[in-house]
């Protein structure tokens, strides 16, 4: 899934036992979840520049943000010595020649580039920073249309459901047609007022705050600002731009425009046939155009270079990214997924991030096989719970690890729900999914800096940011303690996670969402209740190495 912005007490294993990979654990020598709930008073004052853009790495003890702890990790690990880990990151293209990322780039050493030859014999010719499964292709269609399309690909059962989802599609896009283009009128006429009163063309929102006026037309279009500042976009030139993205899309559904083309064709294979290789597939894992960032910008948060003195910090270091494009603007096709795991798995990844997601999933199968591929190989996949705000242990998201939404398939999947840095009841990030059973734990996914094509760095915001935060994590933890397992790094995480003791806003409730604001325990929202953190996670790993 590609957005573009938008615990109570003591936790003993027994209390866990509604996961049925948590079930498990008496089978492995994980300690018991810590006592480690926080109670501070929420930070009032705004956030600096700096801690707007490294939050995610905070401390809640000592910063009152509620981060992950990083700095304190990597101060704790001072002087120990880590291996080499190789994340995958099967994504979009990954722009592995950033000044951030070029020295963190998987290297195939068994590969001589250029030379049109499969030196290393994995099937996969000049493979030297990875695999790009999609060519030169990158738009595509949502599945649900994919189905409506072509209905033979799916069951009837399944097709009855995408028919009712377009029906109910087409009357949301009406909707949202009516209500955007409301708000675009705002936007336009508070950004034009803005852009006067500045005499430039772009301003922050600390620049919109620092306005002192009597004048009602500035007054009104400030409040505009302010708003639109507050649901996380950058600047108002990229909410105008997002509005604008949103109008046009309505307008596709609306006119049955968005099933007029199949853009698989540029690929040139079957792409529900598992054994039809990619045509078009090759060595070339990076952008396709400036605005592919999402694979860049999950690699800057997992491992951008630590301590160059550019741009950002990744979360881990020893770690090596293995960019896997298998993600196209759409929803990426479950073949790709598959084949874009089972290659990292091969060519020698101990972690990758999966942060996509869907509704349907025609060949849920392959992925599944994959899963359980990956777990065979000791491999922690760490994944991204989706940015729908609904319970996904009721509505199916895809990939998962659960074809029943309660028996896991293997025990190397971690989901992973969205936090803001808000230490009040806006935790959660309202557009994040959650579950008891299907989400793990949950990371920082609000307005996270990263980097993104060309050089530049952003600000995203999604669960897509959440499971490259903790994937970062597990690398740190099987860099400087590779004995212990994929599935003991999985429950380190959730058991080393910060507990919480707080009333929360209900992701997809509230008036954005165009609800009553519902309010629920933190720990309602996942398995573990907890929020992941680095060093305790670090804590837990080295006592039970020592303790072997």
């Amino acid at each position: 899934m590609k957005i573009y912005k938008p615990i109570v007490s003591s936790i003993v294993l027994a209390s866990l036992a509604s996961c049925s990979s948590v079930a498990n654990l008496h089978k492995l020598p994980v300690p018991p979840a810590m006592n480690n709930e926080v109670s501070i008073a929420e930070k009032k004052q705004p956030l600096t520049t700096f801690e707007e853009n490294n939050w995610q790495h905070l401390d809640l003890a000592t910063d009152s943000i509620p981060g992950m702890s990083v700095v304190k990790a990597h101060k704790f690990l001072a002087g120990k010595k880590g291996v080499e880990v190789v994340v995958g990151v099967v994504d979009s293209g990954t722009d592995l020649g950033h000044e951030d990322l070029k020295d963190v780039a998987w290297i195939n050493t068994d590969e001589v580039a250029g030379n049109n030859k499969d030196d290393d014999n994995n099937g996969y010719v000049d493979d030297i920073n990875g695999w790009n499964f999609l060519g030169k292709s990158y738009k595509e269609h949502l599945e649900y249309e994919r189905i409506l399309m072509n209905p033979s690909i799916a069951d009837a059962e399944t097709l009855a459901e995408v028919k009712k989802f377009q029906d109910k599609k087409v009357e949301e896009a009406k909707k949202n047609q009516f209500r955007y283009n409301s708000i675009m009128a705002q936007v336009k006429y508070a950004n034009a007022n803005l852009k006067s009163h500045f005499k430039k063309d772009d301003y922050t929102l600390k620049e919109v705050e620092s306005i002192k006026t009597d004048d009602a037309s500035l007054n009104e279009a400030l409040a505009i600002a302010k708003q639109t500042f507050g649901f996380g976009f950058p600047t108002m030139n990229e909410a105008e731009e997002y509005l604008d993205g949103e109008l046009k899309k309505a307008k596709k559904t609306i006119d049955g425009d968005n099933l007029k083309t199949d853009y698989r064709t540029i690929v040139g294979d079957n792409a529900y046939d598992i054994n039809d290789k990619p045509g078009s597939g090759d060595g070339n894992t990076g952008h396709s155009e400036k605005d592919e960032a999402h694979g860049s910008h999950v690699s800057g948060i997992i491992g951008a270079t630590r301590g160059n003195g550019k741009g950002m910090d990744g979360v881990a270091n020893n770690v090596k990214i293995m960019a896997v494009r298998s993600v196209s603007d759409g929803d990426e096709y479950d073949k790709d997924v598959a084949l874009g795991i089972r290659y990292a798995v091969d060519n020698g990844a101990k972690v990758i991030n999966t942060s996509f997601g869907k509704g349907f999933s025609p060949n849920k199968e392959w992925v599944y096989d994959a899963i359980k591929y990956a777990a065979s190989k000791d491999v922690l996949i760490v994944n991204a719970a989706g940015n729908d705000g609904k319970n996904i242990d009721v509505e199916k998201t895809f990939p998962n690890d659960a074809p029943d939404l309660v028996n896991e398939v293997s025990d190397n999947f971690l989901t992973v729900g969205a936090m803001s840095s808000n230490y009040n009841k806006e935790l959660p990030a309202g557009f994040s999914n959650y579950g008891k059973i299907n989400v793990d734990v949950f990371a920082p996914g609000v307005q996270i800096y990263s980097t993104t094509p060309e050089g530049e760095y952003k600000k995203f915001s999604g669960t897509s940011m959440a499971s490259p935060s903790t994937a970062g994590v597990a690398a740190l933890i099987r860099s400087y303690y590779p004995q212990l397992s994929a599935s003991q790094v999985k429950h380190i995480i959730m058991n080393s996670g910060t507990k919480i003791n707080m009333q929360v806003v209900k992701p997809g409730t509230g008036r954005r969402y165009g609800s009553e604001e519902e309010l629920v325990p933190f720990s309602d929202l996942s398995v573990s209740g907890r929020v992941v953190n680095a060093y305790n996670a670090l804590q837990m790993a080295e006592k039970m190495v020592s303790s072997k």
